[in-house]
This record gives structure tokens, sequence and C-alpha cells, in this order.
């Protein structure tokens, strides 16, 4: 149900059984098998060839375990100095075992976080969800600039890679070229307000991870 919901979130599209099995890393059959139970128990409606979508019960569960993952995900990082592309593995296995008390007391810890490490909103205790637009940086045209709020936490390798280049959430980017033959774009990155812009190319794979929060040109 998280997995549901989380590609419903990102808006890649209509979630599809062979999209869940490539996230979740197991066959096609495995996940017909699991939907025929969230689907008995009132979760999930799925018709054969069709899209999956969760139901209201099915939108609360996943809302809860996905506070749990984010809320935890951002304690590793904020509290025990894990890195961002440590913690999702992490909070994958603590999030089925700690108790709503834990993670309330988590939150209250915190400040109450409204996005966790990887700019992914985090739900409030009664469900509530905040969504502030963006765009994918892939998506993005020649001159338009913005801020990245949010990275896709799946891969770990692209997470270290974004390290290696320090390109982060809270960056400010600009579109200066796009070089889709190529497979590429070339950004300029101003890290903050009092550092001076640098100029990064990027892949468009590792662009098709990230989203932007724009200025509205471009």
């Amino acid at each position: 149900m998280k997995v549901i919901y989380d590609l419903q979130e990102r808006g890649t599209g209509p979630v599809t059984i062979s999209g869940m099995a490539e996230r979740l890393s197991v066959s096609n059959s495995s996940v017909s098998g699991m939907l025929r139970k969230l689907s008995e128990l009132g979760l999930v409606e799925h018709r054969r060839y069709g899209a999956v979508t969760l139901t209201e019960p099915g939108t609360k569960a996943a809302l809860s375990v996905l506070r749990r993952h984010r809320l935890l995900e951002t304690y590793l990082v904020a509290e025990l100095d894990y890195s961002w592309d440590e913690v999702h593995d992490e909070a994958e296995i603590l999030e089925h075992v700690v108790s709503d008390k834990f993670v309330d007391r988590i939150a209250t810890h915190l400040g109450d976080p409204v996005v966790d490490p990887h700019g992914d909103p985090i739900p409030t205790r009664d469900g509530h969800i905040v969504q502030h637009e963006s765009v994918l940086l892939s998506e993005a045209d020649k001159g338009v600039s913005g801020v990245i709020v949010r990275v896709n936490d799946t891969e770990p390798d692209l997470l270290r890679y974004l390290a290696e280049i320090e390109l982060g959430i809270g960056m400010r980017v600009e579109v200066v070229e796009r070089r889709p033959f190529a497979g590429s774009m070339q950004l300029t990155v101003r890290p903050d307000e009092d550092s001076p812009e640098r100029s990064q190319s990027l892949g468009l794979v590792a662009a098709e991870s990230l989203w932007i929060s724009t200025d509205g040109n471009g």
C-alpha cells in the first residue's frame, strides 16, 4: 500500500503491476497475489490490465506507514548521523516494529517536521499531507530555474552520486541547455545565497529523480 501511494504521489503515471514489481524487486505474479489479498480486505481496487488504486481505508493505512517511514528516516539523519543514502533500507525494517507512541515521540522530539531528508512530505498524525507544486527537473525547459525540493530515495547509488557532485535539497538550479540526444542537461547551481554559481552537467536519468519548485518562468 505504501508503494502504491508513493507511486501515485510522484505522479509518474498510472500504477501498474509491472511498475510495482520493479519497485519491490519481485515478480509480477507476486504482486498480483498481494493485490488479490488487499482487494479482499477492501484496501485496493484493481481490475485485470487496469491501474491499481487505493481505497479510502487503503489510503489511510498507507499514510500511516509513510509517516512512520519518513519520520524514522528524518530521525536517523538528524540524530544518528546517517547519510541520506543509508536511511531508506533501515526505515523499511524499523517501520514495522516501532509503536505509534514511539513514532509520535520522534515527531515531537524533531519539532513535527513536514518533510524528510529527501524532501518527501511527512503525513500528520491525522493523515493529512501537504503537497507543494513541483516539476521533474528532467522536464524543465531551457531557462527554467527553481529550488530542488525533492529527490527519489529508492536508489542509494544515485543519492551517493548526488552527494559526490554536491547537488541536493534546497539548492537553486537553472537549466542552461538541454542535450536530449546526449542524455544530459547543463545547469547552473547555487548551493545558497552566499555561494557563487557553478556549472554542472547532469544526466537525464539523475534529472528524472529530482523535483524543483519553479519560479514560474521558462
